[in-house]
């Protein structure tokens, strides 16, 4: 899958502040990406603030490369996929950055494919609208549709590295509890909330329905129980003897 991210390119148009390359670098390496591209810059010269923002991806931001127009810079791709905030007759068919993620990935396979991101001020021009064979729009707040260049980029790079599978979450490392070991929790906080004063044996049966729906909702895991047992008996410890004992 690596490779695949490899035929991935991520090509900004027209890019006014050098700090935002430095930011989409570090946004890129986030996500796997490597491949950055200039097209047209117009940047302010702030190099020391590229390499500040970029933090760990320097390599990403000293080896891009820069070509004089988004034609040039897509030439050898197959695909290219921009991206546009703004309506019009042939900014219609527009897909979301999760729409459009899988079938981006299936055309790396094939050959190089380019996520073209535009201006700051203004994003990309209808000539450039023109070299893309899609369109991904990001779904924001109508009441204010401007992302930061960085954040844009980011959040598709983040949808293509999520649709290539390679992030596991952790697995919980306790096993599920068994229904024995919960019911014995559940006697255990009977016991210890009757000795604390907390309730009335007369009121026992009743309160230990909402404590039953507590430790069903967040008392999933074995450790989570042996846990709960824990502070179980310590509190009926201190209950018996007024203060808790010395740990070892």
């Amino acid at each position: 899958m690596n490779n695949v991210l490899d035929n991935i390119r991520i090509i900004l148009v027209g890019t006014l502040y050098c700090g935002n390359v430095g930011q989409v670098c570090r946004a890129m390496a986030n996500m796997g990406l490597r491949n950055l591209v200039l097209a047209a810059p117009a940047l302010d010269g702030n190099w020391e603030q590229a390499e500040m923002f970029a933090v760990h991806a320097r390599d990403i931001l000293e080896q891009r490369r820069e070509y004089a127009t988004l034609r040039e810079a897509v030439a050898d791709c197959a695909f290219v996929a921009g991206t546009t905030a703004r309506g019009g007759l042939y900014r219609q068919h527009v897909k979301t950055p999760a729409e459009i993620a899988p079938q981006l990935l299936t055309l790396a396979e094939q050959s190089s494919v380019a996520l073209v991101f535009g201006r700051e001020d203004k994003g990309l021009s209808n000539e450039e609208i023109a070299c893309c064979t899609h369109l991904i729009r990001i779904p924001v707040d109508p009441g204010y549709e401007s992302l930061n260049l960085a954040q844009a980029v980011l959040i598709c790079a983040y949808e293509i590295y999520s649709a290539t599978g390679q992030y596991q979450p952790p697995l919980e490392k306790s096993e599920p509890a068994l229904s024995e070991r919960k019911l014995h929790l559940t006697d255990m906080w009977r016991s210890m909330l009757l000795e604390v004063g907390f309730m009335k044996e007369d009121k026992a049966d009743h309160m230990m329905q909402g404590i039953q729906r507590i430790f069903s909702r967040g008392v999933f895991t074995d450790d989570d129980v042996s846990i709960m047992m824990g502070v179980a008996r310590q509190a009926r410890w201190a209950a018996r003897n007024g203060s808790p004992p010395e740990k070892r």
